[in-house]
């Protein structure tokens, strides 16, 4: 080749390096000062970077929060510093591609604890004995926020250190008519190596003091909320925001419930919220499962009867009502379904998957991949997971996976995929859950998916596995609401399930299915929760053996 062709190779390469993109160096230095930590620390660090300082970009994390990434750290040692650079897990974007602008930039170290567990497996988690999120827990660390410009196309190191700790989570204050418990479970301290507590909030009756002698049928509410049907008597709860969001679910609001509640005519009863977080979320799931550990065992064996002593309830089937709604409604349908010779009725509304033929828009059975959906082999389209009540995808299930590999690495983002997959799946050879999904590809593990039907986690599945025996159970016993337009898809689940009970049963068979339309969504209710504890009492007083009398806690 001549000299003029060598010249023009080597312009051609110069000019093509000149054009190639600057890779992003952009490195959050966060250290654990001396004196912050009494020993080294093993947890979760997490990096937000937002645009807007109020609230602390760390109180901002969800699916339509800022910038995030997150890398695992073990044993950092006071003293020393952690570098969050480079392809680390990011959402929604990497930090290639952060756009440049000014941002409030922001550290946080969740805490893990090394439990020794009665399965052999030694693995890390965070614990909490609170209804809390991991990254809120009390004792994580934090840094101040700091301001700062941040550009990828240049270098670029912003130093943060964990100076803060998160207060304890306050006690909740006891009232005339809502009561706190909680209790070290022998059963999950033993699974778990280390010592664990589960407790409830209370709902008494009126004239629960005066009458020492009466005892009370008890609704068991699942769910996020502190209070059963969020109860309240301060008036100033009672916002125009309160009642908008109550309107939206056809409920009222917790203060307009409690007055209801405390009224003359209604219903005697005992509601109780369960606290039964996991290391792996704000919720257990209710069930025996291999990651949580056996919280069905703590709930019917330990919590149940202590309640039932304490707060003088009936301590027989016909009397113990499960309720809850989307995370609680699974759980009380879950509840029903595999303790039935323990509990007379549930009322469930748009719960989290119950036919996993219907795991939101995916059958984890026969679907390829968890993220797409595959029209043919040109048409390949996003898998959503949240949409508007007109039907327009809000959120789709690989951004969710995304978020999620930001607040935690082998299952423990303390998040809503992270959690289902603690409870429904299997052990890992590490300890961990094995996901159902690859993370980052979506590509769906049908193993586990056989493992999740086969161990009971498909409530559908299990019931219709198991109808020879649960069919004379369950009669007259489900009670099954949705929104037509769920917000999350998780009304197919409940027309899969109700087809199933048709198949099975008859036509005739006593359930109940109610859907909500035109566009009602998640939450939505038949009834307001006054409406819906009417209907359990008279639920109660029906089912009640001959001969037992209504009139001491009808009074």
């Amino acid at each position: 080749m001549g000299g003029l062709g060598r010249l023009w190779i080597l312009i051609s390469v110069l000019l093509g390096l000149a054009a190639t993109p600057a890779v992003a160096e952009i490195r959050f230095a966060v250290t654990l000062p001396e004196g912050a930590a009494s020993e080294p620390i093993t947890g979760r660090l997490i990096v937000v970077a937002s645009p807007a300082a109020d609230p602390e970009p760390r109180l901002q994390i969800g699916i339509t929060g800022p910038p995030a990434f997150g890398i695992d750290v073990e044993g950092l040692r006071p003293g020393a510093t952690a570098v969050v650079e480079g392809n680390v897990d990011s959402f929604p974007v990497d930090l290639a591609s952060l756009p440049a602008g000014d941002y409030h930039v922001q550290a946080l170290l969740v805490r893990y604890t090394q439990v020794n567990r009665a399965d052999g497996h030694r693995i890390w988690v965070p614990i909490s004995h609170r209804r809390v999120f991991a990254w809120m827990m009390e004792g994580n660390l934090y840094s101040r926020p700091v301001r700062v410009r941040l550009d990828p196309a240049g270098s670029q190191r912003v130093d943060l250190a964990l100076t803060e700790t998160i207060p304890p989570t306050p006690e909740r204050v006891e009232t005339a008519w809502i009561k706190h418990v909680r209790i070290r479970s022998e059963i999950l301290s033993r699974f778990w190596g280390v010592p664990m507590h589960i407790g409830a909030s209370v709902l008494l009756p009126r004239g629960f003091d005066e009458h020492p002698d009466v005892k009370y049928p008890a609704v068991y509410v699942f769910g996020h909320s502190d209070a059963p049907f969020s109860f309240t008597t301060d008036p100033a709860t009672n916002t125009e925001r309160a009642q908008a969001a109550a309107r939206d679910a056809n409920v009222k609001t917790g203060y307009e419930f409690a007055q209801e509640w405390m009224s003359d005519g209604f219903p005697r009863m005992v509601a109780i919220t369960f606290e039964i977080p996991s290391p792996y979320f704000v919720e257990s799931y209710s069930l025996n499962s291999a990651n949580n550990g056996p919280y069905g065992d703590a709930i019917t064996q330990e919590l149940i009867p202590y309640l039932e002593r304490t707060f003088r309830l009936i301590p027989q089937p016909y009397a113990r009502i499960v309720e809850g709604a989307s995370t609680g409604g699974w759980e009380a349908l879950a509840m029903q379904v595999h303790y039935p010779e323990l509990i007379g009725g549930a009322w469930v509304f748009n719960p989290d998957p119950i036919d996993f033929t219907r795991y939101q828009l995916a059958n984890i059975y026969e679907d390829e991949n968890m993220f797409q959906v595959r029209l043919n082999q040109w048409n390949v389209r996003e898998r959503p997971f949240r949409r508007s009540r007109e039907g327009q995808p809000l959120f789709d299930v690989r951004g969710l996976a995304r978020l999620e590999s930001v607040l935690g690495s082998r299952g423990r983002s303390f998040y809503q995929l992270g959690i289902w997959q603690a409870t429904h799946g299997p052990v890992g050879p590490d300890g961990y859950p094995v996901p159902l999904f690859d993370p980052r590809t979506g590509a769906i593990d049908r193993e586990v998916a056989e493992y999740m039907r086969d161990n009971g986690f498909d409530l559908s599945a299990h019931v219709r596995r198991n109808w020879e025996r649960l069919g004379p159970q369950l009669r007259g016993r489900i009670n099954m609401f949705a929104g037509e337009m769920d917000d999350f898809y998780l009304n197919l689940a409940v027309y899969k399930f109700e087809e199933m009970i048709r198949e099975v049963g008859g036509a005739d068979y006593p359930a109940r299915f109610e859907y909500g339309r035109p566009r009602k969504g998640h939450n939505w209710h038949h009834t307001d929760w006054a409406g819906v504890v009417r209907e359990m009492a008279e639920h109660v007083r029906r089912n009640a053996p001959p001969g037992e009398s209504q009139a001491a806690w009808n009074y």
